[in-house]
């Protein structure tokens, strides 16, 4: 079993060596698994994306943005404030625009500050996950925190452009996710 630490290094450096095309090409094919999934769960209608910072060669969630846009879904994305360790909830208004704050992170420039109580699911970023549903983040902390506070039955779902690792030893204060979708397929925990 690898260590957080050495699996947050192994998949930066994977991810670095990622091109631009390879990133849009399987981020739509996330996007396309992501589709077929919630065809069978039309009944959610409230959806929380994290935006992807390009440094870090995060999918390109904002195909999933479009794609919920067009069924007339409710979405909402947090953001950090200077000096915060609590991500805040934004309700996003449709056909938003974004900029990039001072850590490269796109924010809407329009939203509504909101209660997280009626998000059904939530896009969780991150490095690495295995077989169970543990996953490696950013080692901030800041999304196991806000899940946290959500409804139990919010539905948690990485995004990942690779296979599962085996097996991740999860600290205390982790949630684990319910899916991850890769662009091959959608992994259930």
């Amino acid at each position: 079993m690898k260590n957080k630490q050495d699996l947050r290094a192994a998949y930066r450096q994977l991810r670095k060596s990622l091109q631009p095309a390879v990133i849009e090409a399987k981020s739509q094919a996330i996007n396309s698994q992501f589709l077929d999934w919630l065809a069978d769960r039309s009944d959610l209608q409230h959806f929380h994306l994290f935006f992807p910072i390009d440094r870090f060669n995060e999918v390109n969630t904002f195909y999933i943005k479009e794609s919920l846009d067009q069924l007339g879904k409710t979405l909402y994305t947090s953001q950090v404030n200077r000096g915060e360790t609590e991500l805040e909830t934004l309700k996003l208004p449709k056909l938003v625009a974004f900029f990039l704050d001072e850590w490269g992170i796109p924010v809407p420039q329009e939203s509504i500050m909101v209660s997280p109580s009626k998000i059904e699911v939530v896009f969780v970023p991150l490095l690495a996950y295995d077989l169970a549903g543990n996953r490696v983040g950013f080692g901030k902390g800041f999304y196991d925190s806000f899940l946290g506070k959500l409804k139990p039955e919010v539905i948690k779902i990485g995004l990942s452009f690779y296979e599962p690792e085996e097996s991740i030893q999860p600290d205390a204060h982790d949630v684990r996710l319910d899916y991850c979708i890769t662009p091959e397929k959608v992994f259930t925990f």
